[in-house]
């Protein structure tokens, strides 16, 4: 069964791909260009305008695996600067939640056995006190060291709940998110460029800053060995 789900997804990563090719999907969600009939939208009728955002955020993040900043580009330009972030932050945990889902019934059954053979990966994604969940969350999310959209389907693989997972997706790219969309509109708002830029600046010194820390003292840490002796992890 498990193998026959892994199967499945396999499948249907092959028909998105193919199907992908054929139409051009990915080519005309990516431009923020074609986006354009939502300006006219959002005077007439602004939910509606913010409910096809995220619909086209979610799939475009989760079935054409697009980069979430294409979309956070889109929405500072579309609704402004903190619309503009509610609605980006909004759609992108959603894509993740729903990556997450699909990841943890076709993959984890198949997967994680693999995974768990390695003693570090078991170590910090398989840990049976959940000590670590968060802070992994936390690293990843901050640090670009994987593709947000294949950390979505990988997390599916760990026993981290859906809850824990989806609350702090949301909280650990918010700030990320937030400086794509405020320094956007700083650029298409010339009465408030200075602050938005300003704050768009502030934002990205806070993430690069806090990733690299964490990475600096976490990711290459010193690890203990199994005999007891310590050695640098490069």
């Amino acid at each position: 069964m498990k193998n026959k789900k892994l199967w499945v997804f396999a499948g249907m990563i092959a028909a998105i791909l193919i199907l992908n090719h054929i139409f051009g999907w990915s080519a005309y969600i990516g431009n923020p260009d074609n986006l354009k009939f939502l300006e006219e939208m959002i005077d007439d009728n602004l939910l509606l305008a913010v409910f096809i955002y995220i619909g086209i955020t979610i799939a475009g993040c989760v079935v054409l695996a697009l980069p979430g900043v294409t979309f956070a580009v889109a929405a500072g330009l579309l609704f402004g600067p903190v619309l503009g972030t509610v609605c980006c932050s909004a759609a992108t945990t959603a894509g993740a939640m729903l990556a997450f889902l699909v990841g943890r019934f076709f993959l984890k059954d198949s997967i994680k056995p693999a995974v768990m053979r390695n003693k570090y990966l078991k170590k910090w994604l398989f840990d049976e006190t959940g000590a670590n969940e968060i802070f992994i969350l936390m690293i990843t999310r901050l640090v670009p060291v994987f593709p947000y959209n294949l950390q979505n389907f990988a997390y599916g693989i760990t026993d981290i709940r859906f809850s824990t997972y989806s609350v702090c997706s949301l909280l650990f790219m918010l700030p990320g998110t937030a400086m794509y969309t405020v320094g956007t509109a700083g650029l298409a708002d010339k009465e408030n460029r200075i602050l938005y830029i300003g704050t768009a600046v502030a934002l990205g010194i806070l993430v690069v800053g806090l990733g690299a820390f964490l990475k600096r003292h976490y990711i290459k840490e010193e690890q203990v060995d199994e005999s007891g002796e310590t050695k640098e992890d490069c």
